[in-house]
This record gives structure tokens, C-alpha cells and sequence, in this order.
């Protein structure tokens, strides 16, 4: 909304509640109209009065909507119905049987939040090639639990104002930059590096009955002592 259409919400709020905006005790009318008009600035202004006018409508105590309720109710009118655990499932369930030879093409129909939680369409096929107990019951119940995990953290993230959204979406994107590539293990120098005992001193070493001491034997496998 612009602040012109802002003012438009101002007006509905004012008409239904006339002695909160009113008085000494009243809002700043500048400063509560900036406010509005930057938390709702992406939304549009038909949208916003359906829901304060919603929220109006069912009210009973008698105080007008502060702005989380107007954003709620605005989410429920805009958002439609949210998918299920169960609902998720079954779309990777079906995408489960065409995943020997289509799990790439199985995988781009995902929705993003899919994708996140199966993560490749080699993820896809190892899934396919499982018995199909395993899968429906363990592979089932580990991806409705992170379903309903990531779906809690994007509907907390889609509450957040746009600045502070961009703000999380930078960060996210920094984490990924700034991973450390893969450290592969270091290898000591050539001549410290231990060289395979032939087969007969190796069973001399490690024969039980010589007594050796764990030192002896270390020292027999290094060519230090003789058999």
C-alpha cells in the first residue's frame, strides 16, 4: 500500500473506533499512518480492508486490530490452505514410483520446500529402491517431521516485515558462501609414512605366545628388531 491507500485504512479504523483515535490520549496520527503504511507496503490495499473490516466484524472487546492481527487475518484471506505432513508425503510417495529412471524429472515438479527436505533426485531414487515397509513407515515418519519443522520456520519468516525477511534471506545466503570447502586429511612426509611387513615377520610380531610387549612389536613391524 501507499500511504495514500494507507490513509484509506486510517479512515475504516477511525470510523469504527472513533474515541481510540481521538482525545489526548490518541495515537500520533503521522507516525501511525507511516508505520501502517510500511508494514503493509507490499500488500495490496483491497486485501488489508478485508481484513481489518474482518477483524472489526468480530470484534468484542471493543479495541481496534493492532497490526499482527490485521497481517494474521491477511495470511488466512491471501494464503489459502496450507499442505499437510500428510499431504507432502504423498507427493514424494508418488513421485516414489517413477523414481528409477525419472527421479530428476520427478524431482523438479517438487515444491521448494520439498526439494529442501529430499534434497537431490539420487535422494529420490535410493528412496525407490527400498522396500516399501521401510519407506512408508520410517522414510515416511523422518520426512513429515522435517516438513513440520521447516513449514513452522517459513510461516515465522513470512511474518516478518520485508526489510527483516531480505535481512534473513542475506544471512542464509552469506552461511552458504561462506562454507569452508571439504579439508582433505594431510599424509606425513614419505619417510615417516609406515611400510607394509612382509606376511611372515607381520605373524611373528603378533604371535601371543613370544610375550612381547606392545613397544616390541611396534619396534619388530618397523624393521628395528629382528624376529
Amino acid at each position: 500500500m501507499t500511504i495514500e491507500e494507507t490513509g484509506i485504512i486510517m479512515d475504516i479504523l477511525t470510523t469504527a473506533y472513533p474515541r481510540f483515535y481521538s482525545g489526548p490520549d490518541a495515537p500520533d496520527k503521522v507516525k501511525t499512518l507511516t508505520l501502517w503504511a510500511e508494514m503493509f507496503a507490499r500488500d495490496e490495499v483491497a486485501l488489508v480492508a478485508a481484513a481489518v473490516k474482518a477483524l472489526i466484524e468480530s470484534d468484542r472487546k471493543g479495541f481496534p486490530p493492532h497490526i499482527g492481527a490485521v497481517k494474521a487475518k491477511l495470511r488466512l484471506i491471501s494464503g489459502g490452505d496450507e499442505m499437510t505432513k500428510a499431504e507432502a508425503w504423498g507427493i514424494v510417495a508418488k513421485a516414489l514410483r517413477n523414481s528409477t529412471y525419472g527421479s530428476k524429472e520427478e524431482f523438479e515438479k517438487f515444491p521448494p520446500v520439498i526439494k529442501r527436505i529430499v534434497g537431490s533426485p539420487s535422494q529420490l531414487r535410493e528412496w525407490g529402491a527400498m522396500d516399501s515397509e521401510t519407506v512408508h513407515s520410517v522414510v515416511a515418519s523422518n520426512f513429515q517431521r522435517s516438513y513440520k519443522t521447516i513449514a513452522q520456520r517459513e510461516r515465522e519468516i513470512a511474518k516478518l516485515p520485508p526489510d527483516v525477511k531480505a535481512l534473513v534471506g542475506k544471512i542464509a545466503d552469506g552461511k552458504k558462501m561462506d562454507a569452508l570447502p571439504e579439508k582433505k586429511p594431510e599424509l606425513p612426509p614419505p619417510e615417516e609414512r609406515a611400510v607394509p611387513a612382509p606376511r611372515e615377520k607381520l605373524m611373528a610380531a603378533i604371535n601371543p605366545r613370544t610375550g612381547r610387549s606392545r613397544e616390541e612389536v611396534l619396534a619388530m613391524l618397523k624393521g628395528g628388531a629382528g624376529p
